[in-house]
């Protein structure tokens, strides 16, 4: 809760949020040039998301060389910015660009989403406080011996059962995951249609539908909806 002084009255205010902690998995197994690529996407990709979204609505934060935290203003979008990291790092490779090849992942997190109140913001994300960074950062302390890569806690049971039975679902599919698929769930997460997608990887359309299908996006793309729809009805309606 934030305390605002205001003409001898205090005014309490509650602010939901969603809070992404992440550990980039088996961090002390990579060569030097991949752990570098890894971060100096990171960085990039939490700049064109901060354009994206808003500066004032999200923070992102490398911690550690190896981790990250981010605070999001607007929970309803948590999900999708965490995939769209995810998919960011996922698609990284090394070898030379040759149309239609999918490499394996060398690079993955494990990401947890913690919703609600945000009592204390700092100017270091690690040292603010509340429940919502309490949910993620303890969900994903969990998911250390657990083989999960995406968590959900909320204050909500109902809301938790939901998704993590969907996120363990999710997860099953990303693991399945090219460094081809991730790339085209990358730019489809961005908004862009089929025809665009192909022509920021330069590769056909039908190639592009192709592994689309192979990335399961028409489920991610329901399981998408379905959590801004149940974020927005049923936790942030309660600000």
């Amino acid at each position: 809760m934030f305390i605002r002084l205001q003409t001898n009255k205090f005014y309490i205010f509650e602010v939901m949020i969603a809070v992404l902690t992440a550990d980039l998995i088996d961090s002390s197994l990579y060569e030097e040039n991949v752990l570098q690529e890894v971060l100096d996407t990171l960085k990039q990709e939490f700049k064109d998301i901060a354009e994206e979204y808003g500066k004032n609505e999200i923070r992102l934060e490398i911690y550690r060389g190896d981790s990250f935290q981010g605070i999001i203003k607007n929970p309803e979008n948590a999900l999708k910015i965490a995939l769209q990291i995810k998919t960011a790092i996922n698609r990284i490779h090394f070898k030379e660009t040759v149309k239609n090849k999918a490499y394996s992942k060398i690079a993955d997190f494990k990401i947890a989403i913690g919703i609600g109140e945000q009592e204390l913001e700092r100017e270091s994300i690690a040292e603010s406080n509340g429940p919502a960074f309490q949910f993620s950062g303890r969900t994903l302390d969990e998911m250390k011996t657990e083989h999960r890569k995406t968590k959900l806690k909320t204050n909500s049971e109902e809301i938790n059962d939901e998704f993590n039975t969907s996120l363990f679902l999710l997860d099953t599919i990303t693991d399945k995951w090219s460094t081809a698929s991730a790339e085209v769930v990358y730019y489809l997460l961005k908004d862009l249609k089929e025809r665009e997608v192909a022509e920021a990887i330069n590769i056909s359309q039908s190639a592009v539908n192709q592994r689309k299908k192979a990335a399961g996006w028409d489920a991610i793309s329901v399981l998408l909806n379905r959590y801004r729809t149940v974020i927005t009805n049923k936790l942030e309606n309660r600000r």
